[in-house]
């Protein structure tokens, strides 16, 4: 399995020559860097003592906005219980929250101090977005992730209570379905992500989808 090795220049290789999902190592996190990445359909993934580390799955998780499913019994506690959603208010403690979430299976985060500020970074310029569940004036839930076109790549999510989290994907959901987005990249498949309607579809299916939603016009700022 050929890994390549990045240098300075902003170039990746072919995403489809990742056979088992590594594609390359090295390079830097800049935003240009990371658009790039992203344009590829390429991401960075990486533990606390691993070399940079960029990614192109086999699979992907997709959901087409608008299509997002949340059980009859989720539906009912947002309606009983709703909480206030916003959008980029609180970027830097979403993605604090994130990083320090348990996940099974996972000793250590991959959201290191590193990608903190490259994602600070990424929001500054207008590309990474957080939405965020409040309740009363505290922050209980949320998630973040990188916009570009008519494409939204989530990367992490959290919930400090109870729904928090799926208030925060339903309202971004309402929002990428009201501006036409084409696209919701969930990356990695899991069984949580089919709960909420993702399909699992091949890297060379994603690629087409993708360059069709980047087409779209960028919404560069803060939502």
């Amino acid at each position: 399995m050929p890994v390549f090795r990045l240098t300075e220049r902003l170039v990746f290789p072919d995403p489809e020559l990742a056979e088992d999902g590594l594609l390359a190592i090295g390079g830097d996190l800049s935003v240009p860097r990371l658009l790039q990445a992203y344009r590829s359909g390429i991401f960075p993934w990486f533990g606390e003592e691993d070399p940079l580390l960029w990614w192109s799955p086999p699979e992907r998780a997709l959901l087409r906005p608008g299509h997002l499913h949340l059980s009859a019994r989720t539906r009912r506690s947002l309606r009983h219980q709703p909480f206030e959603t916003r959008f980029d208010t609180a970027f830097e403690a979403v993605i604090g929250h994130c990083s320090r979430v348990p996940r099974p299976g996972q000793d250590g985060t991959w959201i290191t101090a590193e990608m903190r500020e490259a994602y600070l970074a990424l929001h500054r310029a207008g590309h990474a977005h957080s939405v965020e569940a409040w309740r009363d004036g505290q922050l209980r839930g949320g998630l973040y992730g990188v916009s570009l076109g008519g494409a939204f790549f989530g990367e992490s999510m959290f919930s400090l209570e109870p729904e928090a989290s799926r208030a925060a994907l339903a309202a971004l959901d309402a929002r990428l379905t009201g501006w036409g987005f084409s696209l919701l990249d969930g990356q990695l498949p899991h069984e949580g992500l089919r709960g909420y309607g993702f399909r699992v579809v091949p890297r060379r299916l994603f690629l087409v989808e993708l360059q069709e939603a980047l087409q779209a016009e960028e919404r560069v700022g803060y939502w």
